[in-house]
């Protein structure tokens, strides 16, 4: 399998060349418009939820009481002798 040829459009350090520049000319205040319309769209509908979501009152939500634990039980693990040591090294 050969190497790909590499564009014309760009030098051996992946700079344009003066070719590009003015290939992308015609295009280039066309995306800045689209770009600040992309974005004012993103940040108007971000405000917009953020807005939304604070409005929220959940006052009239009545929150249950907590289930009830069952009592707690004593450690039923094997008893160890005094003094000796668990496995984890702590007596």
């Amino acid at each position: 399998m050969g190497i790909l040829p590499r564009s014309s459009y760009y030098t051996r350090d992946n700079r344009q060349t003066a070719a590009l520049i003015r290939a992308r000319q015609p295009y280039l205040v066309k995306n800045i418009f689209t770009g600040i319309a992309l974005s004012t769209f993103v940040i108007s509908v971000y405000a917009f939820t953020i807005k939304a979501v604070a409005q929220d009152d959940f006052s009239d939500v009545q929150i249950p009481d907590a289930p009830e634990q069952p009592p707690h039980t004593p450690h039923t693990g094997a008893a160890r002798a005094p003094g000796q040591v668990s496995v984890r090294g702590t007596k």
